[in-house]
């Protein structure tokens, strides 16, 4: 557009009164600036917009062409004006919020379903993808929040922590008592030894997620911590097939503890003690340090608060 807004609110608001003066007094502008501006909308467009009549001004072909399509530019801002109005006074928003589809799924849909009870009129948009690129899109500005586990720099995002979570590595009993047999000398009142550890992760086979997910970096720091070095290792894109997986013996998966209860419980599948447990995590939400939260966001901020 090469023209200064204010200068098509003149012309629309002339055109619309059918009368210079009328247009000063609802702009509250004085006539002759009024007459100077368009002036000189008619000398940037080439064009005359307004020809003058005995009551007023009346548009030119020109100008009622040009009017068509100021007035729709205009009424879309008005439209949007008043659903904004609307907005704020039936508390209408956006949420857009970025997740890990392992942590939509066991953590987020419950404080979800909770808040959506309270707050109808918010509308909510989830994008799942890894950490790493939940980071990203803050940074991009494309999501508004991110359910993330605690990164460990984030001088560029404040954190809200929501819980702690517990890697673990699980197994079905069968699996690790067919392992036992194949580990000369190893019982089964060892295999919870520190020694016994290293032997099984060797002589098994490892389960975890791929390389790119936040959660399997920081596994694989334990295990170059505690030298556990596996022979055969597989590498799965969700924590859901990892567990699926586990259940059918596959192998030893790890998985994050709080997401297995159940199986634990009816013991589908059991936790393999280990000589150093694995430090707890924190998982909450963050959002860009530099921005104010919109009111939406600040509301689903407040609610977490009153859920803890």
């Amino acid at each position: 557009m090469d023209q200064n807004l204010s200068l098509y609110k003149i012309f629309y608001t002339v055109a619309s009164t059918g009368n210079i003066s009328h247009a000063a007094e609802a702009l509250y502008i004085s006539q002759p600036a009024i007459s100077k501006s368009i002036r000189k909308l008619e000398q940037s467009l080439n064009t005359t917009l307004f020809s003058r009549t005995s009551r007023g001004v009346r548009l030119t072909d020109e100008g009622a062409l040009l009017f068509d399509y100021v007035k729709s530019a205009f009424d879309f801002i008005e439209a949007g004006e008043q659903q904004l109005k609307m907005a704020l006074d039936l508390g209408i928003g956006h949420l857009r919020i970025g997740v890990s589809t392992t942590l939509c799924k066991y953590l987020l849909l419950p404080y979800l379903q909770r808040f959506i009870g309270l707050h109808p009129h918010i509308k909510i948009a989830i994008e799942c993808q890894s950490t790493n690129q939940t980071l990203q899109l803050l940074e991009e500005r494309k999501i508004d929040i991110g359910l993330i586990g605690r990164p460990e720099r984030f001088s560029h995002i404040h954190f809200q922590p929501l819980t702690e979570i517990e890697d673990i590595f699980v197994s079905t009993r069968s699996y690790l008592d067919n392992l036992m047999l194949r580990l000369p000398g190893l019982s089964c009142a060892q295999e919870h030894s520190p020694a016994s550890i290293q032997e099984i992760a060797k002589a098994g086979t490892l389960m975890l997620l791929d390389k790119e997910n936040m959660t399997r970096q920081y596994i694989n720091d334990y295990l170059k911590e505690h030298a556990i070095e596996p022979n055969n290792l597989i590498e799965i894109s969700s924590m859901d097939l990892l567990i699926d997986f586990a259940k059918i013996s596959l192998g030893i998966a790890c998985v994050i503890k709080k997401f297995v209860e159940k199986e634990l419980d009816d013991g589908s599948l059991i936790q393999i003690p280990l000589p150093c447990p694995i430090h707890k995590r924190q998982v909450g939400f963050a959002w860009p340090a530099d921005i104010t939260p919109s009111p939406s966001v600040k509301e689903f901020l407040d609610f977490l608060d009153m859920e803890k």
